[in-house]
């Protein structure tokens, strides 16, 4: 293992672990060290003790470094691997192995942690056959959001990475989409033009969370009608312990969802753990369609899946309305309809 490999795996590790971000950052430069630095002369610094004379290096990462160069399988890196590890129960196992794919990730064009190739890669290596690229929409400047221009822009990369991922000889594809704003009203955060080009596209309420139940519901509603509208992303906005549901008739929003075809998401963020239970029951009741999403902002976060799989199997979803169960194609005439 080199050290930028064993760098990028402790990283990858303490995203999956959702550590706290200075510490994943104390890595993060480190790597920028090691990726600029001529490597005989990190071997040398690294044999005379002096890689933490160098800006970027802490104690940890020089252990790290050190221990990797040195052909062993690095101490700090077998620690986090242990710790981070994701809880699979039995029942959750045959959700998580008919996955095909995620609907619901980020990257370096919004606010994820990886560029677009970094995410296709750990997807790869966890066998999955395609993932739906969702970066956020203009409206939220915090997560530096798409607007039109540049969303252009990330699908023409798009094809060029999937060019290099078929020529590389990968049965793998990044599937276009984009995770738009609701506004108050319900209209979307894009156009309908542009949305109608994209692959898949999920509608997420991030503002106003607080707002009066009766004008939060239209709201929902009038989104999910939306014929471009493919998924309903993390439906109460809740985040565990630090901020309520929001208030809806879900009465109302899970029959849309039914009627309009839009698949409620199951969004496996620890943080997020959303829909709250009661409600995935009363969309099954409805008839939803569901997505297993890991709503990744970093490689080890795509590992996140079993925490949804693990809900969904607790609340007995069926396993063929799981729209990311279905391959790519199918996934794609389901849209497309």
């Amino acid at each position: 293992m080199t050290p930028e490999a064993a760098l990028l795996r402790v990283i990858h590790c303490l995203d999956r672990a959702m550590a706290s971000p200075y510490k994943t950052r104390a890595f993060v430069g480190a790597l920028d060290v090691v990726r600029a630095i001529d490597p005989v002369e990190l071997a040398e610094r690294a044999r005379d003790g002096r890689l933490t004379e160098l800006d970027g290096i802490g104690d940890a990462t020089a252990g790290v470094i050190t221990e990797a160069l040195a052909g062993l399988t690095p101490s700090y890196l077998t620690k986090v691997e242990a710790e981070s590890q994701i809880e699979l129960t039995d029942a959750g196992r045959p959700y998580l192995d008919a996955l095909r794919g995620d609907c619901h990730l980020h990257s370096t064009w919004s606010d994820g942690g990886a560029p677009i190739e970094a995410m296709a890669a750990a997807a790869i290596d966890l066998g999955h056959e395609y993932m739906v690229l969702t970066d956020h929409s203009a409206r939220l400047t915090v997560a530096h959001g798409l607007n039109e221009e540049r969303l252009r822009e990330q699908l023409v990369e798009i094809d060029r990475i999937n060019d290099e991922i078929a020529a590389a000889g990968h049965d793998f594809r990044i599937l276009t989409g984009m995770e738009v704003d609701i506004f108050e009203d319900g209209s979307l955060d894009l156009s309908d033009e542009l949305l109608g080009e994209l692959d898949v596209v999920v509608a997420s309420v991030h503002s106003k969370l607080r707002m009066d139940a009766d004008q939060m519901t239209r709201r929902m509603v009038a989104a999910v009608a939306n014929p471009h509208v493919d998924i309903l992303g993390h439906c109460t906005g809740r985040k565990v312990g630090k901020r309520p549901e929001s208030q809806f008739d879900a009465d109302y929003v899970f029959a849309a969802c039914a009627q309009f075809g839009t698949a409620v998401e199951i969004n496996c963020r620890p943080e997020r753990l959303d829909p709250p239970r009661a409600l995935i029951d009363l969309a099954i009741e409805y008839g939803c369609n569901f997505s297993i999403d890991s709503d990744a902002h970093a490689t080890g976060q795509l590992e996140w899946q079993p925490y949804g799989c693990n809900r969904a199997a607790e609340r007995q979803v069926p396993i063929d309305r799981i729209v990311n169960t279905w391959s790519a194609d199918e996934l794609l005439a389901w849209t497309e309809s």
